[in-house]
């Protein structure tokens, strides 16, 4: 195979601010300079976990923090990216399921080539009543999908 037959287009690093996400960060940037493209950093804001609180609305404020919250990870990780030789980084806040943002929806909307992403930190009861965000994008992502530890 020719080498530029096999470069990966678009790397999409989705982030929560948990303590993986600095080495998924330095990880998917190590990629994005080898293979000359994109890096896309994602935060989604879990909307099933914000509105199923007994069925109570948020309000704009707790809505405009949440997404002030989202961009500023998002911006201090886009930082630990140019700092490790990716140069071009963008930053996207989404709202919905991060299963289904993460393996179907971002992906199609930005022509994703690989999705960089860290195995579950979900105790074993969580994986079991909730899933795993991790196991649903390997299975679901109509893209490569490379687990970082």
């Amino acid at each position: 195979m020719a080498e530029d037959k096999i470069a990966y287009k678009n790397i999409l690093a989705p982030i929560d601010g948990s303590k993986i996400s600095s080495v998924i960060i330095e990880k998917a940037a190590a990629v994005a300079v080898r293979n000359q493209t994109a890096l896309d950093l994602l935060y989604v804001i879990d909307t099933n976990s914000i509105s199923g609180l007994a069925g109570m609305s948020i309000s704009g404020d707790v809505v405009y923090q949440l997404v002030q919250d989202a961009e500023e990870k998002l911006t201090k990780f886009a930082q630990i990216a140019r700092d490790n030789g990716a140069e071009q980084v963008n930053i996207h806040v989404r709202f919905g399921s991060p299963k289904a943002v993460i393996a179907r929806d971002f992906p199609r909307d930005h022509d994703t080539g690989l999705i960089m992403l860290g195995k579950s930190g979900l105790n074993t009861l969580e994986r079991i009543l909730v899933g795993s965000v991790t196991s649903f994008v390997v299975q679901n992502a109509k893209t490569d999908v490379l687990i970082v530890q």
